[in-house]
């Protein structure tokens, strides 16, 4: 196999398995709202709270595994792009509660570290990919 097809192959399966997990939140928060917020705790009082979460979660969620699969077949540096932004925006969104707010929980120290593993992913396979380019 050469240098290429291992890269594309790499990069396509984080970008599919990047849209299979979101893919299973959204398809989560659209026929149970409530079930995501069971994650961390939180009792959803309204039919408002209930479509805010389905249509966050569930509608954006989709709408974004959607975009992955397309980015994964047809523009895959793009594809890795968006990833490396996209996880590392969650991770400092943690960062950002962890000075603000205070030390984060189970839940959030071990998204924290996915995430940010997530996003050195989408680092290293995008500048991997521009050096196969620039050859």
């Amino acid at each position: 196999m050469t240098t290429k097809v291992i890269f594309l192959t790499a990069s396509k399966g984080f970008i599919l398995f990047s849209a299979f997990s979101l893919g299973y939140v959204a398809l989560m928060a659209i026929v149970n709202p409530q079930s995501v917020m069971d994650l961390v705790g939180v009792k959803l009082p309204s039919t408002d709270a209930i479509s805010s979460i389905r249509g966050v979660y569930g509608g954006v969620g989709i709408t974004v595994v959607l975009l992955l699969v397309y980015l994964a077949f047809t523009e895959t540096l793009k594809g890795l792009s968006f990833l490396a932004v996209f996880w590392g925006s969650y991770a400092l969104s943690r960062i950002i509660t962890w000075f603000s707010d205070g030390a984060l929980g189970e839940f959030g120290t071990n998204w924290l570290v996915i995430e940010s593993f997530m996003c050195v992913v989408g680092i290293v396979l995008l500048a991997f990919g521009k050096k196969i380019k620039g050859k």
